[in-house]
C-alpha cells in the first residue's frame, strides 16, 4: 500500500538589481528595482502567481474539497511570505484558504532560504526561528517537520533537526546514499544512540525520478513516455505496491503553469490525478509527518557528505562549485559579528536577505546540461556580471557598517 507524500516548495528571491560601481555610496536599495523590466522582483512574482501560483491553488482547493483522501504540504520561504504580504495579499489569501482546509501540513526551513547552516548555526538557528515565527503569525501553524533550502542534507543536520524535536526530516533520494535500497520507505538517519526517551527523527527521501518526470520531463516531446497521463502515471504508482509504502513527491511549485505551461496540460494532468490514483483503494495522501507516524523505519541512512535534489551532482557546486561563489559566501558570512553587534535592524535585514542562494546560483558557471535550469528568472548577462553587481552591493554594505559603528562609538 504505497501513501503519496505530495509536496510544494514555493520560493521567489528578492534578486539584486544590476549594482555598478558608480552606485557604492549612493544607493542602499540593494533589491528595488522600479524599473519596468520583467526581471524586477515584483514583476516576476506577479507573472508566476498569475501563471501559477493562483490557478494551481484555486484547483487544488477544489481538489482538496472533493477528495476527502487528498493531502498536500508546502514549504514557503519566509522572503516569499514577505513579498507576498507586501505586494499580492490576494495570493496570500489563497495560501490561507489552502492550510483552513485542514489538510495541508507546513515544513520548517530557513527564513531567507540560505545556506547558513554549513557557515553559521548560530545564523541558521535564527533564521530558522524566523521562519516559524512568521508560519505561525500567518498560517496558525507550528511546523513539525524540517527541509532545508534546496534539499540540501547531511548527518550532521539531521543531528541538529533531532535535538530540536522535528519529527522527521527531508532529503534527496539519491542513488549514491541509497546504493540498493529504495526512496520509498521510511528511514533513520545516520546520528548516533538516541535522545533518552525520545523519538528518534525520521528521514523521507525524494522519490527524484516520479518527481522529476512530472517537474521536468512532462512536456518533453522527446522523451519516451511523452506524452505524460495521470492515467499513466497513477499506473507507475501502483507498481510500487507491495515494494514500497510511501511515494514523495517533492517539487517546485513553479512545476503548474511556470515550468509547465498551462498550454503542456499540466493543470489538466493535476486535476484528474487524485482520482486517478485513488481509484486504487490501497492507495492514499499523506503529509510528512502521517507518513512517520503511519509508517515504521526500515533501515539507517548514512549521509557523511552534503546532498541536494540540484543539478546532475545532487551537491551544492551549483551554489559554491567555484571561486566567485566561494569568495562572494565568505564574504558576506565574513560579516556577521560587525551586523550583529551593531543591533540595527535595517542593516541586519539586508545582511540576511545578501544571503538568500539565489544571488550565488545566479553566479553558478555550469552553463552545460543544466544551463537552462540557472538562467530561470535570472537578470544577469553572465554568472560574472552578478558577482559584480554582488560584490558592488556588499561594497556599499561594508561602507553603512562602518559609518554605523563609527557614529555608535562616538
Amino acid at each position: 500500500m504505497p501513501s503519496i507524500c505530495l509536496y510544494f516548495q514555493v520560493h521567489q528571491p528578492l534578486r539584486i538589481k544590476k549594482y555598478r560601481v558608480f552606485d557604492i555610496g549612493r544607493d542602499h536599495e540593494y533589491f528595488n528595482d522600479s524599473g519596468t523590466s520583467n526581471l524586477n522582483n515584483k514583476n516576476i512574482l506577479e507573472k508566476v502567481s498569475n501563471k501559477a501560483y493562483l490557478p494551481a491553488n484555486e484547483l487544488l482547493l477544489g481538489l482538496l474539497k472533493q477528495h476527502k483522501d487528498l493531502k498536500i504540504s508546502f514549504s514557503f520561504s519566509g522572503i516569499f511570505l514577505e513579498q507576498l504580504k507586501k505586494f499580492n495579499p490576494g495570493l496570500l489569501k489563497s495560501f490561507r484558504d489552502l492550510v483552513k482546509t485542514g489538510k495541508v501540513e507546513i515544513l520548517s526551513e530557513t527564513y531567507y532560504h540560505s545556506l547558513s547552516f554549513f557557515y553559521s548555526l548560530s545564523e541558521f538557528e535564527s533564521q530558522v526561528e524566523l521562519h516559524r515565527n512568521l508560519v505561525g503569525n500567518i498560517f496558525n501553524k507550528d511546523p513539525h517537520v524540517f527541509r532545508n533550502t534546496e534539499l540540501a542534507y547531511n548527518n550532521d543536520l539531521a543531528y541538529w533537526a533531532d535535538r530540536k524535536g522535528y519529527k522527521a526530516i527531508l532529503a534527496e533520494g539519491w542513488d549514491t546514499i541509497l546504493g540498493w535500497r529504495s526512496s520509498n520507505f521510511v528511514y533513520e538517519p545516520n546520528i548516533g544512540s538516541p535522545r533518552k526517551g525520545k523519538k528518534r527523527i525520521k528521514l523521507l527521501l525524494k522519490n527524484y525520478k516520479l518527481s522529476d518526470d512530472i517537474a521536468f520531463r512532462f512536456s518533453e516531446k522527446r522523451w519516451k513516455e511523452w506524452p505524460l497521463t495521470a492515467e499513466k502515471y497513477a499506473a507507475w504508482i501502483n507498481q510500487i505496491n507491495g515494494n514500497g509504502e510511501v511515494v514523495n513527491l517533492f517539487m517546485d511549485y513553479e512545476t503548474f503553469g511556470e515550468h509547465q505551461w498551462k498550454e503542456h496540460g499540466i493543470f489538466d494532468f493535476l486535476k484528474v490525478l487524485p482520482e486517478k490514483v485513488l481509484e486504487n483503494k490501497d492507495n492514499d495522501f499523506v503529509t510528512p509527518s502521517e507518513a512517520v507516524e503511519r509508517y515504521p523505519v526500515r533501515d539507517v541512512i548514512d549521509v557523511p557528505y552534503i546532498v541536494t535534489w540540484a543539478d546532475t551532482e545532487r551537491d551544492l557546486s551549483a551554489w559554491m562549485g567555484n571561486n566567485i561563489q566561494k569568495s562572494a559566501l565568505k564574504n558576506v558570512y565574513k560579516l556577521e559579528k560587525r551586523v550583529k553587534d551593531l543591533k540595527n535592524k535595517k542593516l541586519l535585514d539586508d545582511w540576511r536577505k545578501l544571503q538568500i542562494s539565489d544571488h550565488f546560483y545566479y553566479m553558478c558557471t555550469k552553463w552545460f546540461s543544466d544551463g537552462d535550469v540557472h538562467k530561470y528568472f535570472n537578470p544577469y548577462e553572465s554568472p560574472y556580471d552578478a558577482f559584480i553587481s554582488y560584490m558592488n552591493v556588499l561594497n556599499d554594505f561594508k561602507i553603512r557598517l562602518s559609518e554605523k559603528t563609527k557614529r555608535k562609538a562616538i
